[in-house]
């Protein structure tokens, strides 16, 4: 009998280890913390424990243990980062996901305590995934999937793999391999073929791409899940191949052109077959990665000619789709120009549907005036999320509208029409740029008090670079009232666009044709920041996050310094001032060559990091040349030479980068003042066929490398003295 109890305690205790075990890894908060810093882990204590309705956490004190208590594991990795913050001078960022914490953390000396009613925090943009994410492994996917729990996001949009559901479907539709592979676009375009802008471009994809991205997306959803974070897949709303008529038999809207190319069909959803084909779909999609409780579809986007559409019944057709799969399912819809359309959502009723209000520090759809955008009665009786776009493009450069995404949004709150607010969104069509107003935005829904956006950069930057400094403080108001402050009326996409990155003509403002961009600053007050930054450069030498910051503010001081030298450099071409043309045209090709080697000291702005990222996919040289193309070619042409030029999408993902500044764009505007030069000699204008220079290189090979050269710092301060020395 002894015996058999020991044998029982022995089980008992090994069975408790194992379990003990299992719960530790089971635990996403201590795989996010090892991966920070190793043995991070043992200096937090976390506590899940429900109390109300609302999210929360709370810092606390236990020995020399950090406590954070939650509501959930997504709440708990707030209170993890909010901590590091404030309390530890560590500041996570895209441009650093790991960081050396102090042996001894820094004591909680009083509770703290941060809820929030806006239980919703969304994260991503269709676009997002090609301009940004299109050739993600699983390495940068797990740090997205930190950085996104870290600050609070329980709600993105999860699209990778996408387009292996629509294979599978198609194939069991009877399209071959073939005819899948001419409507699936390329890695680089999935995001405009997702919504019904395009077929087929950047393809044919191999094989291989389809496996991979499966097991990709099977990754993600694994790991957003064990956080408690709720994915949103895309749902089915009723596109087709713009064959569907011939080959399906089926009744659709006749496919019309976007930006010169075919857009898909759309099903009738009053065709007998629409309940078919989306049950297909939604079957082949839960067979991959199973199901969702949100759907993203955005019938209609940036389409024009769909009065013969029942617009009631298509939005009934679409949710008792999705409502099959799951009856608790959400259905999650951009707000953005003309959708929702009122009369597809006007009798759906509260809960059903969750709108996104994508440009809400800008152009404002709910309610709010004045807007661009505004909605009388706004969107009535459908929850809907507060959301901040903020980038267009993946454009590098520094922007943000600090007076007015603190106005809206405190504004919102309490405004009536904002009754069913149920959170708050990132709509961006780029990350990895300006950490600042992403930062700023994901904490406002746990600031229980109004913050001040002076008194709030104060924090952010003692909790970013770890110390506080009366220099940097100073830099940071000048971007802060200028660059990062773009006013109420500017209705511009996005970051102040570089003229280095335009195609050259003499009246060179917007770089993208679909840019709305505005003058709203001193271009020279970057310069001033610049300068300060530079004075207290040597003092953070090897402070990831200055660096990083530091070579962002000059880049962008040196493109500021880029416009006033052309408008300079047109001027004197106009006046036929020879002499001075020489002078101010040769200035304009130092500064861009002076940009290139200054982000040539970070991987995060060299082109080498996107097309390495782009050729690590494939899995042969056909498979590497293909994935690299489409990365050229997105970020330079966009398309083929008419919808580069006719369509206007030339330079829309432009990018202030090592690498293509010197070999796409340094070329463009050598070869352009070369012309105005021999004007200048008597000689007669001639005309550049742009894409005929472009077209080699978004088909050449030549490697590019994401090794970082030379000292950041050092350069810094040799490029800005080689381009405002003079100016001192």
């Amino acid at each position: 009998m002894p015996s058999n109890v020991n044998t029982m305690k022995k089980l008992l205790s090994i069975f408790m280890m194992c379990w003990l075990t299992c719960q530790l890894f089971a635990n996403p908060i201590t795989g996010m913390l090892e991966r920070i810093d190793k043995g991070a882990s043992k200096k937090f204590a976390i506590e899940l424990k429900t109390i109300g309705d609302k999210d929360y956490f709370e810092l606390d004190q236990k020995g020399n243990q950090v406590v954070v208590r939650a509501n959930n594991y997504v709440s708990a990795a707030s209170g993890i980062n909010w901590y590091l913050k404030y309390y530890a001078g560590v500041h996570l960022s895209w441009n650093g996901m790991a960081a050396k914490l102090p042996a001894v953390l820094p004591k909680v000396t009083k509770k703290e305590r941060h809820e929030t009613s806006l239980k919703l925090r969304y994260d991503f943009n269709y676009c997002t995934f090609s301009y940004s994410m299109a050739f993600w492994d699983w390495k940068r996917w797990e740090q997205e999937i930190d950085w996104m729990a870290l600050h609070g996001i329980n709600l993105p949009l999860a699209v990778v793999g996408e387009e292996c559901v629509w294979f599978n479907m198609l194939k069991k539709l009877g399209y071959s391999k073939e005819e899948i592979n001419k409507f699936i676009s390329g890695p680089a375009f999935m995001a405009w073929w997702e919504m019904n802008n395009l077929e087929g471009w950047g393809g044919p994809n191999p094989d291989s791409w389809y496996v991979q991205q499966t097991a990709l997306q099977r990754k993600i959803v694994k790991r957003m899940r064990e956080y408690g974070i709720e994915p949103v897949f895309p749902g089915y709303s009723g596109m087709v191949p713009h064959d569907a008529k011939e080959k399906l038999g089926l009744n659709v809207t006749e496919p019309e052109l976007w930006n010169g190319y075919l857009r898909p069909a759309f099903l009738q959803p009053t065709d007998s077959r629409f309940k078919e084909i989306a049950a297909l779909y939604y079957k082949e999609q839960e067979a991959l990665f199973g199901k969702a409780n949100y759907y993203s579809m955005d019938p209609f986007h940036e389409a024009k000619g769909i009065e013969k559409v029942d617009l009631d019944a298509a939005g009934k057709a679409v949710m008792d789709a999705m409502k099959k799969v799951n009856p608790k399912a959400v259905w999650v819809v951009q707000g953005w120009t003309e959708n929702p359309r009122e009369d597809m959502i006007k009798n759906m009723k509260n809960g059903d549907l969750l709108i996104l209000d994508l440009f809400s520090e800008c152009r404002p759809m709910w309610g709010m005036k004045p807007s661009l955008w505004y909605r009388e009665g706004g969107y009535k009786q459908h929850d809907w999320l507060f959301c901040m776009l903020e980038n267009f493009g993946g454009n590098v450069g520094l922007h943000g509208r600090f007076d007015q995404l603190l106005n809206n949004f405190y504004e919102t709150r309490n405004n009536p029409l904002a009754q069913h607010l149920k959170g708050i969104g990132l709509t961006m069509e780029g990350i990895e740029n300006n950490p600042m107003m992403f930062e700023l935005m994901t904490e406002l829904p746990w600031r229980s008090e109004k913050v001040t956006k002076t008194g709030w950069i104060k924090e952010y930057l003692t909790a970013r670079y770890g110390a506080k400094d009366n220099t940097i403080e100073q830099a940071w108001t000048v971007l802060a009232d200028g660059i990062l402050n773009c006013p109420q009326g500017n209705n511009q996409q996005g970051t102040h666009e570089s003229i280095f990155c335009g195609r050259p003509s003499l009246n060179n403002f917007q770089v993208s044709s679909w840019s709305k961009m505005e003058n709203y600053y001193d271009p020279t007050s970057t310069e001033d920041a610049a300068r300060l930054m530079v004075q207290v450069a040597d003092k953070y030498r090897g402070n990831n996050n200055f660096e990083y910051d530091l070579v962002d503010v000059v880049r962008q001081s040196l493109a500021d310094r880029g416009r006033i030298v052309y408008n300079r450099t047109v001027a004197d071409f106009k006046s036929f001032d020879k002499k001075a043309f020489k002078k101010d045209s040769e200035e304009f090709l130092k500064l861009l060559l002076l940009q290139d080697k200054l982000l040539g000291t970070r991987s995060e702005f060299r082109v080498g990091t996107w097309i390495e990222s782009a050729r690590n996919l494939g899995n042969n040289e056909e498979e590497k040349n293909l994935y690299e193309w489409n990365a050229r070619v997105q970020i330079t042409t966009w398309g083929n030479r008419y919808s580069a030029n006719e369509g206007g999408l030339r330079d829309y993902a432009h990018k202030e980068w090592n690498g293509i500044l010197k070999d796409f764009y340094y070329k463009r505007w050598e070869a352009y003042w070369k012309t105005l030069s021999d004007v200048l000699d008597g000689k007669p204008m001639v005309e550049l066929d742009y894409y005929s220079m472009e077209e080699p290189w978004t088909k050449a090979t030549n490697p590019y490398t994401s090794a970082p050269e030379n000292d950041c710092v050092t350069v810094a301060k040799e490029v800005f003295a080689k381009a405002f020395g003079g100016n001192n």
